[in-house]
């Protein structure tokens, strides 16, 4: 049995790298088809690619539905865990943006109108400030990504 999985692991490996992007069905075509269609025309190409007899095929057809059914349930997951990431950051960014608010009124209602404007441009200054030590953060985390 394990050497049936391991077969059937190299030969998609082996298979995909193998073939022309032509002969290869383009991933809009596999995503339209059902996973039992793609489990069977996996089945189909081992087949013909390794001369599977019937009570192989069967076996390498379980293994790879398997598979599908992983990776597909590992898929959904990854997609909701996405979908709650953008809804915190989302409530987050409303959050802080509150408080800046609450903050720019507090020192309206504190400071004089030219205080007020002096205030506003340093901010204005150190937002800038930390643009450009964030563009350097992420130009520094590419160039250590790359490598």
């Amino acid at each position: 049995m394990k050497k049936v999985f391991i077969v059937a692991v190299l030969a998609l490996g082996l298979n995909s790298f193998a073939q022309d992007q032509k002969e290869r069905p383009s991933r809009e075509k596999m995503e339209q088809m059902t996973p039992e269609q793609r489990n069977q025309l996996l089945v189909k190409k081992m087949t013909l690619d390794l001369d599977l007899n019937a009570k192989q095929q069967e076996q390498v057809g379980k293994i790879i539905a398997e598979q599908s059914a992983k990776r597909e349930a590992m898929k959904t997951e990854r997609k909701a865990k996405m979908e709650a990431a953008k809804a915190e950051r989302l409530e987050m960014k409303n959050k802080m943006l509150d408080n800046q608010i609450e903050m720019k009124n507090k020192m309206k209602s504190i400071l004089s109108a030219d205080q007020f404007a002096k205030w506003e441009s340093q901010r204005e200054k150190n937002r800038e400030k930390m643009g450009e030590r964030m563009e350097k953060w992420r130009e520094k985390r590419k160039g250590e990504n790359k490598e």
